[in-house]
């Protein structure tokens, strides 16, 4: 199973975060999120969550108001990539204790660490939600003892 890409958008379009496991420019990028993101959005909520973009199939999932979003081969299992989507809101639900849009606007690079936790260079690395969400507690741990000796940091005036 080889992911292309994944990103968020929320209803309103904007991108909350995007991973891409395919060499593009970013022009490409920009119209394939683009592309993707109007397709999505304009499908009714009971359609298939399946769709066939280019030589792709983009398979999404909307969990309140965002719209998680994968790109594979035409050639993988669309339910297995279901799954592993599921599975990755399951890890970001139990870490951030009911994830919300916000939770990912302003902790991005949480959710990005977590992601790479759970899929890396577009396989499934770790399934276990148990061993991804003790990893990231080891994260959050070891950030904290760096900014603990790093008295500088948080009061920079030095008062």
């Amino acid at each position: 199973m080889t992911f292309e890409y994944m990103f968020l958008v929320s209803r309103q379009g904007k991108v909350r975060l995007s991973k891409w496991y395919v060499t593009l420019g970013n022009k490409e990028k920009q119209k394939i999120i683009k592309d993707v993101t109007s397709l999505v959005l304009s499908r009714r909520s009971r359609m298939c969550n399946v769709v066939e973009y280019k030589d792709t199939r983009v398979v999404y999932r909307r969990y309140a108001s965002l719209f998680f979003v994968a790109g594979i081969d035409a050639a993988e299992n669309e339910l297995l990539t279901l799954e592993v989507i599921h599975r990755y809101v399951e890890v970001l639900d139990r870490y951030f204790g009911n994830v919300c849009e916000l939770d990912l606007i302003f902790n991005f690079h949480k959710a990005y660490y977590i992601l790479d936790e759970v899929l890396m260079v577009g396989e499934l690395q770790e399934s276990s939600k148990k061993s991804v969400l003790r990893v990231a507690a080891q994260q959050d741990q070891l950030q904290d003892r760096e900014g603990d000796e790093l008295p500088g940091l948080r009061n920079p005036v030095g008062f």
